[in-house]
């Protein structure tokens, strides 16, 4: 994998050096989805402080967490329709308003002693409500504010991994020197930024043609789906994933969690979480600079790496060399996640995007809780390092079946040049629909 240029199929040097992304409008997105991002990945260290805290165990810690992962799930689809029939600038500052004044309660809660589970974990549902809401929109904001989707992407990526790395160590001190209460404040207070830099963007016109035409909700939601199941592409790579949530991701999580502090200690674990963080700010990075012509067939290559994260623990490797296999997998995942995302922006028709990007949440994530559910009965049946180095091999079967997939592997970017060089004008995003929907899968 490398960049490419102008002579060996890739774009052309005098078109990329072109594309800047960074304008004022760009640059406050990217402040908002940095900011939120880091006050994501502070939450769960104040929810499993604050509620042990007063007395409830770790089920209480996974049953808050749930309430939020449900709702997000089950919703997202909804929030899609509603991205395409409303403002998606509006429904995003909506959504952060609303988790502002749930968090500020909640910090109200810890701050007074006064902490009921129920309570925390109707804030959750609330907050998964709003994430449902807020998600879809930001599928079809990065296209209108970048000219270069893959590179807005990359930099994106690249300062949520850096935020990720961030959030809980901001967390721990604030828990250390202050309270709970303190990072549920600190976590509303980036709801507010959030907020408040949506508020001062000013998002270009739509494009002429690109904005829905609504036949009702359920014609809506009904469409979205169809759009969704005549791109084999995007459902096979849905479909093919399913199997690597049940298989890898979902065990390795907490599988992974209890080896590593059993064995080390909870600072190895921190420092192997801290690695893989490391290696998704690489992949982002990378994905800033190389653009091959098949994204999907770059980035399902990329994604191999992503065995290398429960294999080496497995194996029961040393902390260096399971730090190190966590690095590799987070770059392989973060660049597959660039590809990916851009493709779905760049493939898919504007005036169905927020659907489509809705349809693929939902997908990507209804059977991560099975394979978490499943991670304990698997380990307790067959020993956690067999399931996981299981999960390697099933990265790499993953991987193998997405590359064998003609719709996917072959699927060619959308600013692709030409024979002649240049990128062809009338290559619409309707005219890639239209052409998928009679049996072509790829951009020809």
């Amino acid at each position: 994998m490398r960049a490419q240029g102008a002579g060996d199929g890739g774009e052309p040097d005098g078109l990329d050096a072109d594309r800047s992304i960074w304008s004022r409008d760009f640059g406050l997105f990217f402040a908002a989805r940095a900011v939120a991002k880091l006050g994501d990945t502070m939450l769960p260290v104040a929810l499993a402080a604050g509620l042990l805290q007063h007395g409830h165990g770790a089920g209480a810690v996974g049953l808050a967490m749930a309430a939020t992962t449900v709702c997000f799930a089950g919703l997202v689809i909804f929030g899609g329709v509603f991205a395409d029939r409303f403002s998606t600038r509006l429904l995003m500052i909506g959504a952060d308003l609303v988790r502002l004044g749930t968090q500020s309660l909640a910090a109200v809660f810890f701050f007074t002693g006064h902490v009921v589970l129920w309570q925390i974990c109707a804030i959750g549902a609330v907050n998964g409500a709003a994430a449902a809401l807020f998600q879809p929109g930001v599928a079809s904001t990065v296209p209108r504010l970048a000219t270069d989707v893959q590179k807005a992407n990359g930099a994106i990526r690249v300062a949520e991994s850096t935020a990720s790395l961030a959030g809980p160590a901001a967390a721990g001190v604030l828990v250390g020197l202050a309270s709970p209460g303190a990072v549920f404040a600190a976590h509303a207070a980036t709801y507010g930024v959030s907020a408040l830099c949506l508020l001062l963007l000013r998002l270009p016109p739509a494009r002429p043609g690109s904005q829905p035409h609504s036949d009702g909700f359920r014609a809506d939601l009904v469409q979205g789906w169809r759009e969704f199941r005549s791109r084999t592409w995007l459902w096979g790579v849905i479909a093919v994933f399913g199997v690597l949530m049940i298989t890898t991701t979902g065990p390795t999580v907490p599988l992974v969690a209890t080896l590593v502090v059993q064995e080390h200690g909870s600072g190895a674990y921190g420092l192997v979480n801290s690695a893989l963080g490391a290696g998704t700010v690489l992949g982002g990075l990378l994905a800033l600079r190389l653009r091959p012509r098949r994204m999907l067939r770059a980035g399902a290559t990329a994604l191999v790496a992503y065995a290398a994260f429960p294999a080496a623990v497995g194996a029961q490797l040393s902390v260096p060399l399971m730090s190190a296999g966590a690095a590799i997998a987070g770059a392989g995942v973060s660049f597959w996640g660039v590809m990916w995302a851009t493709s779905v922006q760049t493939q898919v028709p504007p005036d169905v995007l927020n659907r489509i990007h809705a349809y693929d949440v939902a997908g990507s994530l209804a059977l991560l809780p099975v394979g978490q559910a499943l991670a304990g009965p698997a380990a307790a049946a067959f020993g956690a390092e067999t399931v996981l180095l299981t999960g390697g091999a099933m990265t790499v079967g993953v991987c193998i079946a997405l590359l064998a997939i003609p719709a996917i592997s072959g699927l060619v970017r959308a600013d692709a040049p030409t024979l002649s060089g240049a990128v062809p004008a009338a290559r619409s995003r309707r005219g890639r629909a239209a052409a998928e929907r009679t049996g072509s899968d790829t951009v020809r």
